[in-house]
C-alpha cells in the first residue's frame, strides 16, 4: 500500500482510491473518472491530487486492487481529462467574466488566476499543453482559455496532446513502477519529478529570455557610456 502523501489525509490519492472502490466497487475506474474531471473541468477542484492520483490508480490496477486492465483504464482517464478540460472552456466562454471578478474566499484567491493568466499569456498555445502537467494552473488553464476566446480547434488540438502524455504516462508510470518499494513510499517525489520534468523547457526558456534581456541592457549601457 502507498505511504501517505503530504497534506491532509482525505487529499492522499491512496485514500480518495481506496474510498472510492469501497463506494464504486467493480466500477470504481468511474469514480476516479469523476475526480478527474472535477479537476481538470471544474474551478472548485483546483485542490485535488490529480498527478499523484493517476500514478497511485496505475498502482492499483499493477496490484489488482482496482479490477480494470490497465490498457482500459488509462484511456478512460485520458477521456475523463479531455472532457473535463472542454467543460473548463466552455466556462470561461459564457462565465469567464463574471468568475474572474470575485472577491478572494477560502478556496478562491486571484492569485490563482493572475498565475495562471501570467502563464498562458507568456507560453500562448504551448502553455495548454504543458499545463496539463501543472497543478491549479492545469485547472484554471482551459478557462483562460475560454475566457480570452482562444480558437477552439487550437484549444482542442494542444489540449488533447497534452492530456495524451498526462493521462497515458503517469498511469503507465504508476502501473510499471508501482511494485518497488521506494516509490510507494515516495510518491510525492516522483511526482514532483514529473513535473520538474514537464516544466524544464519552460524554464529553460525562460532563463534564456532573461539571459537575453540583461544582455540587451548591458549593450544599452555601454553604447550611452561611449556616447557620453
Amino acid at each position: 500500500m502507498p505511504a501517505p502523501a503530504l497534506g491532509p489525509e482525505w487529499l492522499d490519492a491512496a485514500n480518495i482510491i481506496t474510498k472510492i472502490v469501497e463506494w464504486f466497487g467493480p466500477w470504481a475506474i468511474v469514480g476516479v473518472m469523476l475526480v478527474i474531471f472535477a479537476e481538470t473541468g471544474l474551478l472548485v477542484g483546483f485542490f485535488l491530487p490529480g498527478d499523484s492520483l493517476l500514478f497511485t490508480l496505475g498502482m492499483f490496477v499493477a496490484t489488482g486492487a482496482v479490477g480494470v486492465p490497465i490498457w482500459v483504464a488509462a484511456p478512460l482517464l485520458w477521456v475523463a481529462a479531455i472532457i473535463g478540460n472542454q467543460t473548463g472552456y466552455a466556462i470561461g466562454r459564457k462565465a469567464g467574466p463574471a468568475i474572474f471578478n470575485r472577491e478572494d474566499s477560502r478556496l478562491f484567491k486571484q492569485e490563482y488566476v493572475e498565475r495562471t493568466s501570467a502563464f498562458f499569456e507568456k507560453h500562448g498555445g504551448k502553455a495548454i499543453t504543458l499545463a496539463q502537467f501543472v497543478p491549479i494552473v492545469r485547472t484554471f488553464t482551459p478557462v483562460m482559455a475560454g475566457v480570452g476566446r482562444m480558437r477552439y480547434s487550437h484549444f482542442l488540438g494542444f489540449n488533447m496532446l497534452g492530456a495524451t502524455f498526462w493521462a497515458f504516462a503517469i498511469t503507465w508510470l504508476g502501473y510499471f513502477l508501482g511494485s518497488i518499494t521506494w516509490i510507494q513510499k515516495n510518491i510525492d517525489v516522483m511526482i514532483l519529478a514529473i513535473v520538474f520534468v514537464s516544466v524544464l523547457p519552460m524554464l529553460i526558456s525562460a532563463v534564456r529570455a532573461k539571459l537575453g534581456s540583461s544582455k540587451v541592457v548591458s549593450e544599452q549601457a555601454a553604447v550611452v557610456e561611449v556616447a557620453e
